[in-house]
């Protein structure tokens, strides 16, 4: 579903990154793509999306007032279309398309950095260092705690997957032993 989501989105991502670059508005369409990802994400709003009952043109009042003047008329037409398009479940998945495509761009690269233990500053910062030379590109480091992780460390940097955990290192010796 997740792959499916992708494929529908890239489209909307591709266009969007098209216009902001030829605008030069880059970093105004990702406040404006975080916008919309903040409100379809909403619970309540989730719910009405998903409502047969709730016309197209009521969906677009209501999020259009729920995202005030923040939204400009380009970002309210995406939204328009979006809602014509039935396609506002997967504005999360535009706008994670839309920010790769910018930071590749921009010679950066969001890495996701998940562990079982909170990280120091120290060490954001030289997992950050040791990532740039490795990459040769600009890293933006998010850091989530996972408790399953058991120890290490797992990365991912777009299609890039680093598997430095201990449960990681534990599947990888099952595979070799055959288990």
């Amino acid at each position: 579903m997740a792959g499916e989501k992708s494929t529908v989105a890239r489209p909307y991502a591709e266009a969007v990154f098209e216009r902001a670059t030829e605008s030069g508005r880059l970093q105004e369409w990702s406040g404006i793509l975080e916008l919309l990802r903040l409100i379809v994400s909403d619970p309540q709003m989730s719910r009405l999306i998903a409502n047969p009952e709730v016309s197209r043109e009521d969906l677009t009042r209501i999020i259009l007032d729920v995202a005030g003047d923040r939204l400009d008329t380009e970002g309210q037409n995406l939204l328009k279309l979006l809602i014509e398009n039935r396609r506002l479940t997967v504005v999360p998945e535009i706008q994670a398309l839309y920010e790769a495509l910018k930071d590749e761009s921009e010679g950066a690269v969001q890495v996701e950095v998940s562990s079982p233990f909170d990280l120091s500053d120290a060490q954001r910062q030289a997992l950050a260092e040791a990532l740039q030379k490795r990459l040769g590109r600009e890293v933006t480091i998010s850091t989530k705690t996972d408790s399953s992780l058991i120890g290490g460390l797992l990365i991912r940097a777009g299609d890039l997957v680093i598997d430095g955990s201990l449960q990681g290192h534990l599947r990888r010796l099952q595979t070799e032993l055959g288990i």
